[in-house]
């Protein structure tokens, strides 16, 4: 959609914009020094949940969690907003507060935004985080022979989607929910401890449509292994009834003809395109490093899985 930006905005006429249309990622990053770069984000949805404060909670970590995927920093945000007209005062001020209180959470500050009238609820956030420019990570940058670490585990779009069809278990839901509300700062931080060669989250294109962004920026192939990948709580159970959300197939569509998979059965295979929401972040990075930050992280109880490589070609497989 935004291809005919392109032409209007050349890369060659802004060399400070070390991320941009010319090269697409998690975030626009612009170069206001040698030392300090802005990230620039935003991301909002439709309820994920029922309660009011969990949802704008949920929608504040999903939208600055753009900023750590490119190595930084939240500093500010503003709200976007759309809602009912007879949606209660009551409601609207949780919302914002669970997003306020993450963003707290987060180091930031939400200093305004702006709402408008839709019949159906939506919310996020814009945000802008900080970085050095010499330490921006981005999806393109895997190389032939580096592991893929995740830092959360999968599912919570096909438990979100049989939770509003009654058929998820209260235990389910919330360990989606406690995923989701998990901001991605302090693996981001430890990230930052080792040299990272690509970075980017899991959110609404699944595992294989960001995994295969990453690959197709970076030049590679990229290889997950089906038994290493973690999952929540009744995520397989839920794709075995074929409880998918619409975004499953769409990305399917989308992503599909870039992947081979090595005999899984279809019900998995639909669930690695399914959209996440807040996910993990995938990591590229050499062997050695990818050992340093599993021990960073066992040290600091952020959870890693190391659930893949990178290799010579093209695509996503799935073994």
């Amino acid at each position: 959609m935004l291809r005919p930006l392109q032409a209007i905005f050349p890369a060659g006429d802004f060399p400070d914009l070390l991320v941009g249309l010319s090269s697409p990622d998690d975030a626009a990053v612009y170069r206001l020094n040698d030392k300090s770069a802005l990230i620039f984000t935003t991301d909002f949805f439709t309820p994920v949940v029922d309660d009011p404060y969990t949802y704008g909670a949920i929608a504040a970590a999903n939208a600055m969690s753009d900023v750590y995927a490119m190595g930084g920093e939240v500093l500010m945000a503003l709200s976007i907003a759309a809602f009912p007209a007879k949606l209660p005062a009551s409601v609207i001020g949780e919302i914002m507060r669970g997003a306020g209180e993450k963003v707290a959470e987060a180091g930031g500050v939400i200093a305004g935004g702006h709402t408008i009238e839709d019949n159906e609820p939506k919310f996020g956030l814009a945000v802008v985080g900080m970085v050095d420019p010499a330490r921006v990570t981005t999806k393109g940058g895997a190389r032939p022979g580096d592991q893929l670490l995740l830092t959360k585990p999968l599912g919570v779009g096909i438990i979100t989607t049989a939770a509003k069809g009654d058929a998820a278990e209260p235990a389910h839901l919330e360990a989606a929910i406690q995923s989701m509300l998990q901001l991605n700062q302090r693996a981001a931080q430890l990230a930052g401890q080792v040299t990272v060669h690509a970075m980017t989250d899991i959110t609404g294109h699944g595992l294989l449509g960001h995994g295969y962004e990453m690959a197709s920026l970076s030049g590679v192939r990229l290889r997950f292994g089906w038994d290493r990948l973690p999952f929540l709580p009744g995520a397989t159970d839920f794709a075995e009834l074929s409880l998918f959300p619409g975004g499953s197939c769409r990305n399917q569509g989308t992503f599909g003809r870039h992947v081979s998979f090595g005999g899984l059965e279809e019900e998995m295979q639909m669930l690695l395109f399914t959209p996440e929401t807040s996910g993990g972040l995938l990591i590229a990075l050499r062997p050695g490093d990818a050992d340093r930050l599993e021990a960073l992280c066992h040290e600091a109880g952020q959870a890693v899985w190391r659930v893949g490589e990178a290799l010579d070609g093209e695509g996503i497989e799935v073994l």
